[in-house]
């Protein structure tokens, strides 16, 4: 009679597989109870943090006397355990989580040496490019109208003058004008008058570069309306201002050569 091992062997490694099993439950248990206790502490974290940036939103308004709606956001930032507040206008400061002062000004990391403020500014004032309401703009193509300029301005302007004429030398773009009257009751009359007339580019232009006031007309002008609410959106509050494919935006008067940088600096990193 053959003598054979294989029972055995079956039965100590269903031994050692339940001994091993006994042996991770409270490894198991262990771990799950370290989990639970780390997302305790992170939500009383958070809601704390919520607490100060509620206690921070209201500090804001109050010292400022506006409702709390015009703080768009509070965030805790990591230097120096401060508060950035930007407001709807699109300004933006730091505080302490007591609002026991302000800070205007721009925060650099001297390591790195970014202008961490800067860059904050820069992200917050771009925007969708392409939810634009481009038929609420007078268009005009210069060259082949590959690349593409939108910008805000009043016909009193005087910047938007200088603009005008330095924009007629930029070549091969399609260049968006929303009409934002802000100046004056004059501005929306001949905001009006531009966009009533027969050829809208014809009379910006004639306008805007040689001084050719406009003639007088009638239409449904509705649309100027409609842009001075698309520039509050967009918080213009000057012009002109110039938006362009990447979402990026200027504000002022730019000459011919620099635009022509901006477009080709675009277009590069579009390419890449």
């Amino acid at each position: 009679m053959t003598f054979t091992f294989r029972p055995f062997r079956a039965v100590f490694f269903l031994l050692a597989i339940a001994a091993m099993t006994a042996s991770a439950i409270p490894s198991a248990y262990a771990q799950d109870g370290v989990r639970r206790g780390n997302e305790t502490k992170a939500r009383k974290i958070a809601a704390e943090e919520r607490k100060n940036e509620d206690r921070v939103r209201k500090g804001v308004a109050a010292f400022l006397s506006v409702p709390e709606s015009v703080v768009e956001s509070v965030v805790r930032i990591p230097q120096g355990g401060l508060y950035e507040v930007v407001l709807t206008n699109g300004e933006l400061f730091y505080t302490d989580k007591v609002v026991s002062f302000f800070i205007l000004g721009n925060i650099i990391d001297v390591e790195t040496r970014q202008n961490l403020t800067g860059e904050r500014l820069d992200k917050l004032s771009r925007i969708d490019f392409k939810s634009l309401p481009l038929e609420q703009a007078i268009k005009r193509v210069n060259g082949n109208g590959k690349r593409i300029i939108v910008t805000l301005e009043d016909p009193n302007c005087g910047y938007c003058k200088h603009l005008g004429k330095e924009l007629q030398k930029v070549k091969n773009v399609t260049l968006y004008t929303f009409l934002y009257p802000m100046l004056s009751d004059d501005s929306l009359t001949k905001s009006r008058h531009i966009w009533c007339a027969e050829n809208k580019a014809a009379a910006w232009t004639a306008w805007i570069v040689g001084g050719k006031v406009p003639e007088a007309r009638n239409c449904d002008s509705a649309v100027i309306d409609r842009n001075v609410e698309l520039g509050r959106k967009l918080r213009v509050t000057g012009t002109p201002v110039l938006f362009f494919a990447d979402g990026s935006r200027i504000v002022g008067y730019r000459g011919a050569d620099d635009l022509e940088q901006i477009l080709a600096g675009i277009s590069a990193e579009a390419g890449r």
